[in-house]
């Protein structure tokens, strides 16, 4: 019968630091929240606007240049896409007609994401609703105080989630 593993010493020394009850509903209340905002962002832009979150984001994103253009390389670290991932997404824009891809002309090895007129304008179009229910179901819950200390928050988080990985 084998032997089960030996923890590493460093994990067996470690003891669990568990939630307090306060801690631990914060954390459902925040989990909660991780599943359920996305969501319905993603229900209001497919309703609305026939764009899935992350398609939304990767037009927002590209249309922030000024050129509208992106190297899929950047782009997928601002999506925290796999290049495969976001060459598939890019595959359906590209078919819908609101992006398109071309070789970097700096470096013909690199290949760079382009927004179209066309993807310019969808996004244009679809952004007052989506920004209607970005304020409807979070800026207006909270105090500009607690959108200050959200902020905050998430930028510390967003810091350690970048260094974990």
């Amino acid at each position: 019968m084998p032997t089960p593993a030996k923890r590493p010493a460093k994990a067996a020394s470690r003891a669990t630091r568990w939630l307090t009850d306060e801690e631990e509903a914060t954390w459902r209340a925040f989990s909660y929240m991780m599943i359920k905002l996305p969501w319905a962002l993603e229900r209001q832009l497919l309703r609305d606007a026939e764009l899935s979150l992350i398609e939304y984001y990767t037009l927002a994103r590209l249309s922030e240049d000024p050129e509208h253009t992106l190297r899929m390389s950047i782009l997928a670290e601002l999506t925290d896409s796999s290049l495969s991932r976001l060459s598939h997404l890019i595959k359906r824009l590209e078919a819908r007609g609101l992006v398109r891809r071309e070789p970097d002309p700096n470096d013909g090895r690199l290949t760079n994401a382009i927004m179209t007129k066309a993807g310019y304008a969808k996004l244009v179009a679809s952004a007052p609703a989506h920004v209607e229910t970005v304020r409807a179901l979070l800026i207006d819950a909270l105090s500009p105080a607690e959108l200050r200390q959200l902020r905050e928050a998430a930028l510390r988080v967003g810091e350690r989630l970048e260094s974990a990985t």
